[in-house]
């Protein structure tokens, strides 16, 4: 086949996926979106929650939405706290992935809170007392902090400028507030990433939970999802452009430092677990041997701590593997998995036992299934998600361009002929 021949073919091929990849998410969010008008108007009831179990997939998918946003601040902390310019390209990705990470947390507890009404509660009734409390301006906060930090990059888009060439030159020159901003995500953000395991660790009535080193491992399990998806979502779409967007070595810098950040967390989360073998607390060795040799311990073992850990660490800390794109790609994603199943395990596992303190502590095992009206809403997040970085990619500078722009110079390859992943 001739070279022009490939370009055609190549080139239909994108105009035929394209379209399918979208319908498919749009089809997915309409779904989600009758589920949870469905849950707005008729409550929880339709939901597998219960009074031992008031989290369930939505705060998995919360808890986890959140983690994958933690490569907005440490990256943005890179570049303009610590001065490594040469990241700016990763972090300008990581602040786009955050703000979508951060919408879909927003989604996910707009269905979870039960009186979303209410939302604005917390922030007029103060209580500076409650964790819960300091999770929801934090994140509040951080969001805006976000949308700031963003908003460059609409400034940048061609179709901005077009539109409204001032409001585009003024939101391109929100850059200048960079550092600042760099400087105030950085604190909320680990101020709402550590409360988040705070939140679960003062939790007494929970014994699995009750611990302090909970902070410390919400923080280093998000910093290394977060700049993980970041490094997988650049990986991804340069080679959906078929070239790599972003410099090699700057990848090969950031992925070694999630290999750090796995070990570390792999370290503390040993450390964690031989810790409450030795306890007498009621419920606390119980709920142990259900994520461990119980219904959870596949999740555990496997997911967790080989696939999710152990596995992606070493391929992203030896350098030859380390080089090659397919390994990059395979061990950020399974990092992204390890810690999505990690908030799933901690969440569940500290539920389905329950302590029952009547005459003697006793503990019980309770059982939690998600009704499809939790599924359909948590894959209509998801797919929101999909959609909107699909689409930032395609019109914004997210990469320093725009697909526009691309698409005039040459056309645009979905997965061209003799690319490598």
């Amino acid at each position: 086949m001739t070279k022009n021949n490939l370009t055609l073919s190549n080139t239909l091929q994108h105009w035929l996926m394209y379209p399918i990849w979208m319908t498919a998410l749009a089809i997915a969010m309409m779904i989600g979106l009758a589920a949870g008008i469905a849950v707005l108007v008729k409550g929880l009831s339709l939901t597998g929650l219960t009074d031992n179990i008031p989290w369930g997939l939505w705060i998995a998918l919360d808890l986890s939405s959140i983690a994958i946003s933690a490569g907005a601040f440490s990256l943005s902390a890179a570049v303009y706290i610590l001065g490594i310019k040469r990241l700016r390209p990763v972090a300008r990705v990581a602040v786009f992935v955050g703000l979508i990470g951060y919408s879909m947390a927003l989604l996910a507890l707009l269905l979870d809170i039960g009186r979303p009404d209410r939302f604005w509660h917390s922030i007029v009734y103060w209580n500076t007392h409650s964790v819960l409390w300091e999770v929801t301006m934090c994140i509040t906060l951080y969001f805006s902090v976000l949308i700031v930090e963003f908003a460059p990059l609409i400034g940048e888009s061609a179709w901005m400028q077009k539109l409204s060439p001032r409001l585009a030159s003024l939101m391109a020159k929100l850059h200048h507030a960079a550092p600042l901003l760099a400087v105030a995500g950085l604190g909320l953000s680990l101020l709402h990433q550590s409360s988040l395991g705070a939140m679960f660790g003062i939790i007494k009535a929970r014994p699995i939970w009750f611990k302090p080193d909970m902070s410390i491992l919400f923080i280093l399990s998000a910093v290394a999802a977060g700049q993980a998806i970041t490094v997988f979502a650049c990986m991804v779409v340069s080679r959906l452009r078929g070239r790599m967007l972003v410099d090699r070595s700057l990848i090969d810098g950031v992925a070694r430092f999630i290999g750090f950040t796995v070990l570390g967390y792999l370290y503390l989360r040993f450390w964690d677990f031989l810790s409450m073998n030795y306890t007498n607390v009621p419920g606390r060795g119980e709920s142990l041997s259900v994520m461990t040799s119980g219904s959870l311990q596949w999740n555990f073992w496997i997911g967790e701590i080989i696939l999710g850990a152990a596995i992606p660490a070493g391929l992203l800390l030896w350098a030859r593997t380390r080089s090659e794109n397919r390994f990059v790609m395979l061990a950020t994603a399974l990092i992204v998995m390890g810690v999505v199943i990690y908030r799933w395990d901690t969440n569940l596992s500290g539920l389905i036992m329950t302590v029952a303190y009547t005459d003697a502590a006793t503990p019980t095992l309770v059982a939690y299934n998600p009704t499809w009206i939790e599924w359909a809403t948590t894959l209509g997040v998801v797919a929101y998600g999909l959609m909107a970085f699909t689409l930032g990619v395609r019109y914004l500078p997210v990469f320093g361009e725009t697909h526009e722009a691309k698409h005039e110079e040459e056309p645009e390859t979905l997965m061209p002929t003799g690319a490598t992943i």
